[in-house]
């Protein structure tokens, strides 16, 4: 069954403009970094969008901000609600500081250390659940009842997906003339935002979404038509574990989005290569863009391609392990 939102609760671009002024005094705008020998190694023109250096170190920041300064001040008062692996959590938290209000984030087993301890840190109250999309929403509904607090889905609100399309605003307003746009894409909240930026600004640039190949359900579902959603992920993008949502299935069906399936071994390398070679250090939900390119050179060859290096919180402790695998 094909369960996408109807067009109606979907964020247009004036929902995107509308954010970008919501935030404009809480959120970075974020510099857009160059490397000429990544460029020849790709054999193509990159221009990356640094979102590794946003507040809490993610995109998520623009979203979560959105969508707390959107609430009404009775809503806000009772403070919000969300489910998280890391990102979500921690931007929801601080933008909820930000108004002085209560969250609380339902994370689930597993979570990279470091992640969840910068949800605790911004001030969150945590709720441990089982390492599925099921019990994470189980727990976030239970915590929703008895609290009162308003649920901010990591990628299905409305006013997260146009919080997260800002980014790509900003990295069009540079002037550059894109040939092509490359964002990661897990439960397709950066993804769909981008693509409803993309539209209004540059409607002949082509977008591409960067998955691992291990969670490619992305890939899947605009290939069938209708979402897929009955999948293990198998990954190290812990942030690119999450279930495509409906509105945002939607959203990339009708902007006709291409999927380039990464496994992890080159995602890794392409996070040692933005280390070595540009000093930026990204996490593996992040580096999966410039490996998608690097993947398909021949997509690519002699373009301007713009890509969101999408969070830069990384367990260093995880590191040398990681490297190792890679």
């Amino acid at each position: 069954m094909n369960d996408a939102a109807p067009p109606s609760l979907l964020p247009d671009f004036a929902a995107v403009l509308a954010a970008a002024a919501r935030i404009a005094p809480l959120a970075h705008v974020t510099p857009v970094l160059r490397s000429r020998s990544l460029d020849t190694l790709a054999g193509c023109e990159l221009h990356f969008k640094g979102e590794h250096l946003q507040r809490t170190g993610s995109f998520k920041f623009r979203g979560a901000c959105n969508a707390i300064w959107s609430l009404s001040d009775a809503d806000a008062a009772r403070g919000v609600v969300t489910h998280s692996s890391g990102n979500h959590g921690a931007a929801l938290a601080l933008a909820a500081r930000t108004r002085g209000i209560a969250c609380h984030v339902v994370v689930p087993e597993g979570v990279v250390a470091s992640k969840l301890a910068a949800i605790a840190a911004y001030g969150a109250t945590l709720h441990h659940c089982a390492p599925s999309i099921a019990a994470r929403e189980a727990l976030c509904g239970q915590v929703q009842r008895a609290t009162g607090a308003e649920l901010v889905h990591p990628y299905t609100d409305t006013r997260v997906i146009a919080g997260q399309g800002t980014a790509t605003l900003e990295l069009l307003a540079n002037g550059t003339a894109f040939d092509a746009l490359v964002v990661p894409v897990g439960g397709g909240g950066l993804a769909s935002g981008t693509a409803i930026a993309a539209a209004a600004l540059a409607p002949a640039t082509r977008l591409f979404l960067a998955e691992p190949s291990g969670a490619a359900e992305t890939w899947a579902s605009l290939q069938r038509g209708e979402r897929v959603t009955d999948f293990v992920p198998d990954t190290i993008c812990d942030g690119l574990r999450g279930t495509l949502g409906a509105p945002n299935f939607t959203v990339l069906q009708q902007h006709r989005a291409e999927v380039l399936t990464v496994d992890d071994a080159a995602t890794v390398a392409a996070m040692r290569l933005l280390w070595q070679r540009s000093k930026q250090l990204v996490e593996p939900s992040s580096a999966v863009a410039l490996a998608a390119v690097l993947g398909h050179p021949d997509r690519f060859a002699g373009q301007r391609v713009g890509l969101v290096l999408s969070g830069g919180n990384v367990d260093l402790d995880a590191l040398p392990a990681l490297f190792a695998r890679g």
